[in-house]
């Protein structure tokens, strides 16, 4: 009789609690639901904003074949529309030459500070350091710092001691100095990954016959490529978009989309159309490299290497 009584309470007692928990779903999901709008909602505009004539976005006409009628404007000005892709188009050469420019110096530099990176960041995870009062967390920080300094304080600098060693309007001048700015963000990222992997693994390895580097490439790198694949999609993020340094050290050869896209601007105004359609061509390299690579960005943070 007791049990059943106790079964009686319990599930009268869920009944009272269920209403709270689908309010409390219904609240989790809705502001999830509003937020996801919210990211999404400039990538929606831009996308659009590529297919309007000139009046639609001065009007602010944000619904295709309701506001609008969708036509080739920003992409006839790249020759990239359907009736101008098979015709000679200089636009779309500069706007190839740029795009591979980015895509050349992103990939280079982020696999730079990977590769150096990740190599400094195994050492600061299992190994002890000293430089005068600094110790291995004090040199980790001091890489990090790096970040808080504005790139202003930096141009330049930099700009004479690439016009003296030959690197201006160059993309190795890029990917160097790219890769030097984003290589903190590794070591960050890649010091926590490495510290979560226990050091009997190498050692079992080195019992095993293994070296070091024999350890360090056959048992640790495999058990760290999600943090390593998380690390080198946000460098290639950062690098992706840079646009300061590519406007300072770059003129005609070594141009990238970002200063493309700044470059839509002129006495009658901004072609929004144009900017809206090299700011779409743009992006769509990411968001099919973020869908290609969304396990390993997921496995990097759930291993902690995103903190």
């Amino acid at each position: 009789m007791t049990d059943t009584r106790q079964i009686f309470h319990d599930s009268e007692a869920d009944r009272r609690h269920r209403p709270r928990w689908y309010l409390g779903r219904v609240a989790v999901y809705g502001a999830l639901l509003a937020w996801t709008l919210v990211c999404l909602f400039p990538i929606y505009w831009t996308i659009t904003t590529s297919f309007k004539m000139a009046p639609d976005v001065m009007q602010g006409n944000l619904v295709p074949f309701v506001d609008y009628t969708p036509q080739w404007l920003g992409w006839r000005s790249l020759g990239l529309s359907p009736d101008t892709i098979g015709a000679d188009s200089t636009v779309r050469e500069q706007f190839l030459l740029r795009f591979t420019n980015s895509a050349v110096v992103a990939l280079s530099a982020s696999a730079l500070a990977l590769a150096l990176g990740s190599l400094a960041a195994y050492g600061l995870s299992r190994f002890e350091y000293r430089f005068g009062f600094m110790k291995n967390d004090d040199i980790s920080f001091f890489f990090l710092s790096q970040l808080i300094l504005p790139p202003v304080v930096l141009a330049l600098p930099f700009l004479v001691l690439y016009r003296e060693v030959d690197l201006l309007d160059s993309r190795i001048g890029l990917i160097l100095l790219y890769a030097l700015t984003v290589m903190p963000i590794v070591i960050w990222i890649m010091r926590d990954q490495f510290g979560s992997i226990p050091t009997e693994l190498e050692e079992a390895a080195l019992v095993d016959g293994l070296s070091i580097w024999g350890a360090f490439l056959t048992i640790i790198l495999p058990i760290a490529l999600p943090g390593m694949v998380a690390a080198f999609i946000l460098c290639l993020v950062l690098t992706w978009n840079e646009y300061f340094f590519a406007a300072l050290l770059t003129s005609t050869d070594a141009v990238t989309l970002p200063v493309m896209v700044a470059s839509q601007t002129g006495s009658q105004g901004i072609n929004w159309w144009s900017m809206a359609a090299l700011s779409t061509a743009a992006i769509l390299p990411l968001i099919v490299i973020g869908i290609v690579l969304e396990r390993y960005i997921i496995k990097g943070m759930a291993a902690g290497a995103v903190k």
